[in-house]
């Protein structure tokens, strides 16, 4: 399953949704109305049904599906949090999406089993270095994952590690991209590690490096699937 971030309504997106659909992929793609406007996609290999968030202030940001597996029904979550500058306008834009996730969406508590990822655009309150711009609201929406029943999946397995999602023009790293699992689901991780190729490579696809996630549970209804780099012949017609 990919969850893709920073996705628009533009000729790249929709080659994307086209392709995969086409592949035979299941993909979740609210398209932002608002020009120039980002939100995320939802890319799976494996049979989805619909998630309602609950997210309703730039609802295409906060997008879930739902797979099933051997222990049950598993819902995923991609976010993609707007950034900011110093600006009350970005700010308050911010502030306002973080707000609506922590009242509106599902807690990992008891039996569920949930993952909510993405670039959130936040770093962890102890994060290595220390930047001065962030606010108490930016460090308070990760303590809510905590709060919520959640388990930041890198600090589980990684409890020391320095590592970084998004590298500035000075060299300063960022972990803004993260992946918090319910406590159900945080005995069932295998990995959790940051893949830099795509922000590292030559012809390199995005700024921030993609974040991979492992999890020791098997998908019931996976669909049959094609290479999604070549768009499928069409079938010739008889007239």
């Amino acid at each position: 399953m990919l969850v893709l971030t920073e996705t628009a309504s533009s000729a790249g997106c929709d080659l994307l949704e086209r392709r995969f659909t086409a592949a035979g992929y299941s993909v979740t793609f609210p398209r932002p109305e608002q020009r120039g406007e980002r939100g995320a996609m939802i890319v799976s290999r494996l049979e989805t049904r619909p998630l309602e968030t609950g997210v309703t202030y730039l609802p295409h940001r906060a997008v879930g599906v739902t797979v099933d597996s051997d222990e049950g029904p598993v819902d995923v979550i991609g976010l993609y949090v707007p950034s900011r500058d110093a600006t009350e306008v970005k700010t308050e834009r911010k502030r306002n999406f973080l707000q609506e996730c922590r009242h509106r969406l599902l807690d990992g508590e008891g039996d569920a089993m949930r993952l909510v990822l993405g670039d959130f655009n936040v770093l962890e309150p102890g994060h290595v270095p220390r930047y001065r711009f962030f606010s108490p609201f930016e460090y308070e929406f990760y303590n809510w994952f905590g709060a919520a029943g959640y388990e930041d999946a890198f600090r589980h397995l990684h409890p020391e590690e320095l590592d970084y999602s998004w590298v500035g023009r000075t060299g300063d790293g960022y972990r803004y991209d993260h992946a918090h699992v319910s406590g159900r689901l945080a005995d069932r991780l295998t990995a959790c590690s940051y893949v830099h190729e795509p922000r590292t490579m030559p012809d390199r696809l995005t700024d921030h490096s993609a974040l991979a996630v492992g999890l020791a549970i098997t998908a019931t209804q996976p669909l049959q699937v094609s290479d999604p780099h070549h768009e499928p012949e069409p079938v010739p017609a008889l007239f």
